[in-house]
């Protein structure tokens, strides 16, 4: 009986030991993958573009003066009807233009009017027209023959502008981020060869804001866009 006994006792211990050295084996493996796992670099891919812009904004404003009511308002639609006929033959469609009710300013009315100076002209408007047009190279051309709205007649404002846009960033986005992945994959694959490791599998990828800017002050019609992605690469040994 305590032979049997003893037999039972060491096939259990035989058995537990065989378990332990499996499980030991396993486990040991477990946490070299996990080991691994945790081995990754963190890059930054740029990639960058300059393009034209596609949308031009031109707001022209323009003063009128008068003591009348009535004047003002003829004053203001001849120079309307000079603006716009302007804007019609450089080419632009009607529906490329708009304007905005004038502002009017009664200076009697103002809380520093003094009576005693007087003034030349008891009302001030100032009305804006816009430009809205895709045709960006014709209102960059008709912005050179500003002068001859000046020679009719009409006194551009100071506070007139002009604004291009680039509007078509979704056709070229797929192309950025690809360039931008590729570049990042590059910088990771140089640290692997100094660190003696290989590039694996993307770990996390982060992508950035894409940003539109101005190339420079003297061409705002070109656009410099970029996007930055930031990406962690898996890193093995040889």
């Amino acid at each position: 009986m305590t032979d049997r006994r003893t037999v039972a006792f060491l096939a259990l211990g035989i058995c537990l030991a065989c378990g332990l050295i499996i499980s030991s084996y396993f486990l040991g493996s477990a946490i070299k993958e996990i080991k691994m796992a945790e081995r990754y670099v963190t890059v930054k891919g740029l990639s960058e573009r300059i393009v034209e812009a596609d949308l031009a904004i031109w707001s022209i404003s323009f003063r009128n003066s008068a003591n009348d009511l009535e004047e003002l308002q003829r004053s203001i639609d001849d120079n309307k009807t000079k603006l716009y006929n302007f804007l019609l033959e450089s080419g632009f469609p009607e529906s490329e233009i708009s304007s905005m009710p004038p502002q009017i300013t009664d200076t009697q009315a103002l809380p520093y009017y003094d009576a005693g100076k007087g003034r030349e002209y008891r009302y001030v408007a100032v009305t804006r027209v816009t430009l809205r047009s895709g045709d960006v190279a014709n209102v960059k051309k008709a912005m050179e023959k500003a002068g001859q709205l000046v020679s009719a007649g009409i006194a551009i404002g100071e506070d007139s502008s002009t604004r291009f846009s680039f509007t078509k960033l979704n056709d070229i986005k797929p192309e950025m981020i690809a360039e931008a992945t590729k570049n990042a994959r590059e910088a990771a694959e140089q640290f692997a060869r100094d660190s003696g490791s290989q590039v694996g599998a993307i770990r996390r990828a982060t992508q950035g804001y894409f940003t539109i800017e101005d190339r420079d002050a003297g061409s705002p019609d070109f656009k410099i866009v970029r996007v930055v992605t930031t990406i962690d690469f898996f890193l093995s040994s040889h």
